[in-house]
C-alpha cells in the first residue's frame, strides 16, 4: 500500500478505536437507545437522498438493518451504559468474528481449517481472560450485553455475506435507515418518553458533537474510507488494520476516561487480537463459497477471507474486508 494509504487505514482504526470513548461520553447526554437511533437517523440523513436507489433486495437491508442496528447496537450502548468500561467493550466486540465464523460453518457451509480453529481457541480465551479482568472491574451483565452485541455483529455478517451487496456504502446507508424506528420505539418502551424528551430538551454543543462523530465521523466517514482502500487493494491488505480499532479503543479511553488497563486485560488483548488475526485472515474451505466479504458495517466488497470484525461505535463489515469499529 502507498504511505497515504496506510496512514489513511491507521486512521480509520483510530476513528473507529475512539468511537468507544465518545459512545462513553454520549450516554451521559442520552440513554442509550435514543443514542443509538440518534446515531442512525443523522448517518441516513441526508445521505440517503445522494446514494440513489437501494442495489441489493429489501429483504437483506431489513434484515442486516435488525440484526446490526437494532440488535448489536442497542445491546452494545445498553452494556456500556451499564457500566462496561469503553476500552474493554472495544476489545470484547472482536469476539465477533469467532460468532461469525461458527455461523458461517453453519449456514454457508463454510469449513474452517485448523489456523481458523486454533484462531477461534486462542479467541476465546481472550474472552476468558477479559471476562476475569471484567469480574473484578465492571458489572457481568454489562459484560454479557456486549458479549451477545457480539453474536448479533456475526448474525448480519453472514446476512450481509448472503445480500452480496454491489455497491458497499449504497448498502450501508440504506440498512441505517433501517433501525431508527425500531430504536425509537424501543427507547420509548424501555426508557420512557419522559427522559427521551428531557435528554432532548437538554441537547448542548457536546451531545450534539457526540452525535455528529458516531453518525458521519466513524460510520459515514470510516466506512466511506474503507470501503475506498478495499476498492483499490486486496482485502488481505486492509484487514489486518482492523486489529488495531481495539488498541486505540483501549489507549484512548485510559488517556481520556482515566480507565485503568490491568495486566490481566494486556494478556486478553494479546490473545483475543491474535486469534481474531488468525481466524480472520486464514483461508476457510466452502463447500459453497460465494467469494462475497461479510459485513458489519453494512456490507462490504467480495473478499477472501471469512470473518474479521468491525466498529462498534460505528457500522462495519467483517470478513477479511470487514471493518471493525465501535
Amino acid at each position: 500500500m502507498r504511505p497515504v494509504h496506510t496512514a489513511l487505514a491507521v486512521l480509520v482504526a483510530a476513528v473507529w478505536g475512539f468511537n468507544f470513548v465518545v459512545i462513553q461520553i454520549g450516554l451521559d447526554h442520552f440513554p442509550p437507545l435514543l443514542l443509538s437511533a440518534l446515531r442512525f437517523l443523522v448517518a441516513a440523513l441526508p445521505a440517503v437522498f445522494f446514494v440513489g436507489r437501494p442495489k441489493a433486495a429489501w429483504k437483506w437491508i431489513v434484515g442486516v438493518g435488525i440484526a446490526l442496528g437494532v440488535a448489536k447496537f442497542g445491546l452494545l450502548f445498553t452494556g456500556m451504559d451499564a457500566g462496561m468500561p469503553a476500552g474493554l467493550s472495544s476489545l470484547v466486540l472482536q469476539i465477533q468474528s469467532v460468532f461469525t465464523a461458527v455461523l458461517a460453518a453453519v449456514v454457508l457451509r463454510e469449513r474452517p481449517g485448523r489456523v481458523r480453529v486454533l484462531g477461534m481457541a486462542v479467541a476465546l480465551a481472550g474472552i476468558a481472560v477479559a471476562a476475569v479482568d471484567g469480574g473484578t472491574s465492571g458489572p457481568v451483565l454489562g459484560f454479557t450485553l456486549v458479549v451477545a452485541a457480539a453474536a448479533c455483529w456475526g448474525v448480519s455478517n453472514v446476512l450481509t455475506r448472503k445480500a452480496a451487496p454491489p455497491d458497499a456504502l449504497n448498502f450501508m446507508v440504506w440498512v441505517c435507515t433501517v433501525p431508527v424506528l425500531p430504536l425509537l420505539a424501543l427507547s420509548l418502551l424501555l426508557e420512557g418518553p419522559e427522559r427521551d424528551l428531557a435528554a432532548l430538551r437538554a441537547l448542548d454543543w457536546s451531545g450534539a458533537a457526540v452525535i455528529g462523530y458516531v453518525a458521519w465521523v466513524s460510520t459515514v466517514f470510516g466506512f466511506a474510507a474503507w470501503s475506498y482502500l478495499l476498492r483499490r487493494y486486496p482485502a488481505s491488505s486492509v484487514a489486518p488494520f482492523s486489529l488495531l480499532v481495539p488498541v486505540f479503543g483501549m489507549s484512548s479511553a485510559a488517556l481520556v476516561l482515566g480507565e485503568s488497563v490491568s495486566g490481566l486485560r494486556w494478556l486478553a488483548a494479546v490473545l483475543l487480537v491474535g486469534g481474531v488475526a488468525l481466524t480472520s485472515l486464514a483461508p476457510a474451505r466452502a463447500a459453497n463459497r460465494t467469494g462475497v466479504g461479510s459485513g458489519v458495517s453494512a456490507g462490504s466488497p467480495p473478499a477472501t477471507a471469512a470473518a474479521s470484525p468491525v466498529p462498534s461505535g460505528s457500522l462495519r463489515t467483517s470478513g477479511a474486508a470487514a471493518p471493525r469499529s465501535g
